[in-house]
């Protein structure tokens, strides 16, 4: 309760002092009443979403998603006011302080007032940050890009040179709300012709029954030698409130079982190998590792225990902390990770070549593309869908192809 209040009185005061922009440059009235309707509106909603409307197992809704998704695009926007019209305030501040011990005491307006330039250009400056998040949650969630890569390495089986893989990540599928742009990027990942299909985690936000609507339209994935996946972190329903151990314990069978239908082989601490004109290269897939308080399932040893030291190894784990910490310091050579979960926190400027940015950079290391450390290289997908705020801004949703080359190692 607490928490709620101190929220409460932070959004008045952040509403009240960005009212003040508008204030400077308009005295018209029905600008105020919409000012503070539709924030009324947002924060009611985001209250009664959150605090009124039961759900079962206390899941993130639809409903859910889009009040937190609005409350973003209208918080966001007064912080940029918030910034400009203190950055003023500093300067009308001393203006003042000197008025006060300068003037006569029976004057009023000891402060400058504010000049409708700098709340102008406030106001300017708050309206991007507003269209690019009602641009994300319309549009950006569902514009789905294709990033190929070329990857070198000198030990790859000739019989590979060549080998093409498609990798998606963080499908969430409970938060679908289009299903022509869903089967828009199935055609999309179908049109690369990769021989196999990799999928690096969270099929899910929480419930097996997520799936089900999008079952058919996820088989419909192709690639010759087939299609493999692993569990990540959202994949156990670990945030969920469940009545009993049984019933989470059947969701996750649930979801295996899902998984075996739309044709996807999961890899729980195991190995396969892809064969090709006599030669094979390893694939393991381990259960989520995660850094801090997400699951550590994942058994590295366990998922090797069928292959040899010298077979060439690709590496699917959803968490790039697991690479981190773990992976290249094994005593393995795991010539390629896959891995996802971060999203690239759906919010970013990347401009290949110039800027790659996002908040998520500050909790991991390794949030985006390919890197590499101890001769190994990891991808980290920027994610299939979409969790929490319903959109993406700048870091869009991702179908990566990876072309395997046998020669001098990828620079």
């Amino acid at each position: 309760m607490i928490r709620w209040i101190l929220f409460f009185l932070v959004y008045a005061l952040l509403d009240w002092y960005s009212f003040q922009a508008f204030k400077s440059i308009t005295k018209q009235r029905y600008v105020y009443r919409l000012y503070w309707v539709l924030s009324a509106l947002v924060l009611g909603n985001f209250v009664y979403q959150l605090l009124l409307n039961p759900s079962h197992l206390k899941v993130l809704t639809h409903a859910k998603s889009y009040a937190f998704g609005f409350l973003l695009v209208v918080i966001v926007p007064k912080l940029i006011l918030l910034v400009v019209l203190g950055f003023e305030d500093l300067l009308r501040f001393p203006q003042g302080v000197y008025r006060y011990f300068t003037k006569d005491k029976q004057e009023f307006g000891y402060f400058p007032e504010r000049r409708a330039f700098i709340s102008k250009l406030a106001i300017g400056m708050a309206a991007i940050p507003f269209a690019g998040l009602l641009y994300g949650m319309f549009k950006g969630k569902y514009d789905f890009r294709v990033l190929k890569y070329t990857m070198n390495f000198e030990d790859l089986p000739e019989a590979f040179d060549g080998y093409r893989i498609t990798q998606i990540s963080d499908i969430h599928s409970g938060s679908f709300d289009n299903r022509e742009k869903i089967e828009y990027a199935i055609d999309l990942i179908n049109e690369q012709q990769s021989d196999t299909i990799l999928f690096t985690g969270d099929m899910v936000n929480n419930l097996a029954e997520e799936m089900i609507p999008w079952k058919t339209t996820f088989s419909k994935l192709q690639a010759k030698d087939g299609k493999f996946s692993v569990l990540g972190n959202h994949d156990y329903g670990d945030y969920v409130q469940w009545n009993s151990e049984a019933e989470k314990d059947q969701n996750l069978e649930d979801l295996k079982a899902i998984q075996k239908e739309i044709g996807f082989d999961l890899i729980l601490n195991d190995s396969r190998y892809l064969e090709k004109d006599g030669q094979r290269i390893a694939l393991i897939g381990v259960e989520n590792w995660g850094r801090g308080h997400f699951k550590k399932a994942g058994d590295l040893k366990q998922a090797v225990s069928k292959i040899d030291a010298h077979d060439f190894k690709i590496l699917m784990s959803h968490d790039p902390s697991h690479w981190e910490d773990q992976v290249i310091h094994d005593d393995y050579h795991y010539h390629l990770t896959l891995s996802g979960h971060t999203h690239g926190m759906q919010f970013g400027i990347e401009i290949p070549g110039w800027v790659k940015w996002s908040p998520i950079k500050w909790r991991y290391k390794y949030w985006a593309g390919i890197y590499k450390e101890m001769g190994q290289y990891i991808n980290v997908n920027r994610g299939f869908g979409f969790l929490g705020f319903p959109g993406r801004v700048g870091i869009w949703p991702e179908i990566t192809v990876i072309e395997l080359k046998k020669g001098s190692e990828t620079a």
